[in-house]
């Protein structure tokens, strides 16, 4: 069960981690987002953002190979993919590649409550 945990993580910090490529440049995350990033502000909030899944989807792949940080990584995980899905609900009128962004993080919450779950029932067996 132990290694099913570990695999459920490992997806999910890819899925948190790989924004980070965005910090490389502003044209990536104007890709990415399939948005103009209008002014240095924007792209140094971006950067920043980017830089900051990185932090979260390390410490989740950390997480991989010292179980004793899954838990703080699934709550971090589940506070960011959620606070995501929750603005794309509170805002609306989005454009594909943020749909795009929404679907990979709803497969994202359901791999981290299987593995969530499966940690709770392996913590208490």
């Amino acid at each position: 069960m132990n290694i099913a945990i570990s695999i459920f993580l490992f997806f999910v910090g890819l899925i948190n981690f790989v924004p980070v490529l965005g910090v490389m440049s502003a044209e990536k995350l104007s890709n990415a987002y399939s948005i103009e990033l209008a002014g240095n502000d924007i792209i140094i909030l971006m950067c920043h953002r980017a830089l900051l899944f990185g932090i979260v989807g390390g410490f989740i792949l950390c997480s991989v190979f010292n179980p004793s940080y899954q838990i703080a990584a699934m709550i971090m995980a589940a506070i960011s993919m959620l606070g995501f899905l929750y603005f794309v609900w509170a805002v609306g009128d989005y454009n594909g590649a943020i749909a795009k962004v929404t679907i990979i993080d709803l497969v994202g919450i359901v791999i981290l409550a299987i593995a969530a779950i499966l940690k709770s029932i392996n913590e208490n067996s």
